[in-house]
């Protein structure tokens, strides 16, 4: 398994971020687990400062700055090794820059189709000539 810092992270064109930039820290995980548990500090904090981190255009960077703040930082403590949480933690890392890249289309107001506007009418026009159906007068027979 190559090591975590070796790696790049990459969110697209404009965003290529060595993993050496993230700063590490390390706990014991929390929850039951007896004596394992207790000793090893398996649980992994990997926060990244995006503001002075190399790798990222300046519009890539304001844009991730705007969606996810100045650091992102990401705890895993899914399993017992430090190694794979590690690598969770890059891999999540880069999924929410991949995330926070997208941006939504911006919706056209539309109008609704002539078949639906005759449908609507003609349902209109029908629900109003059985209500004049029901007003029947009053008749002296």
């Amino acid at each position: 398994m190559p090591r975590p810092d070796d790696r790049i992270l990459s969110a697209g064109p404009g965003c290529q971020v060595p993993a050496s930039e993230v700063i590490w820290r390390f706990g014991p995980s929390g929850g039951p687990g007896g004596q394992h548990a207790n000793r090893v500090n398996s649980r992994v904090e990997a926060e990244l400062d995006l503001t002075a981190v190399r790798g990222i255009d300046d519009e890539v960077r304001t844009l991730l700055v705007g969606k996810l703040g100045p650091t992102m930082l990401v705890v895993v403590d899914a399993t017992r090794s430090q190694t794979r949480n590690r690598h969770r933690a890059l891999d999540m890392i880069e999924v929410r820059m991949k995330e926070a890249r997208k941006t939504r289309s911006v919706r056209r107001p539309t109008r609704p189709g002539r078949r639906a506007v005759e449908r609507r009418l003609r349902a209109k026009r029908q629900r109003g000539q059985r209500k004049s159906e029901r007003r029947g007068g009053w008749s002296d027979e």
